[in-house]
């Protein structure tokens, strides 16, 4: 059956097809798509793991055309994005 690996990091977006047996689990994807390897740093433990979005174990079943998605940790609070953007338009104002 189909599936899919993606992850993506600054400079480097993967998307891999795989073909994995029925009843395959999300981790025996993940190691057969090669994304381990290209990725070394990735650690399947620290990282989250989902499926179009959905937060999800290793040990999930698949199904045919599943997009199994590693996400990295977020670097950044969303809550203070909004103000970073008035502080820098704020200082662009002061130019003037």
């Amino acid at each position: 059956m189909q599936v899919s690996v993606a992850y993506a990091e600054p400079g480097q977006q993967l998307w891999l097809p795989v073909d994995v047996p029925e009843g395959s689990t999300v981790q025996q994807a993940i190691e057969s798509s090669g994304v381990l390897t290209r990725c070394p740093h990735l650690n399947l433990k620290k990282h989250r793991i989902g499926i179009f979005g959905k937060i999800t174990k290793l040990t999930a079943p698949l199904e045919a055309g599943d997009r199994i998605e590693i996400y990295r940790p977020i670097t950044v609070d969303p809550k203070t994005v909004p103000q970073r953007k008035i502080a820098l338009n704020d200082d662009e104002d002061d130019d003037d």
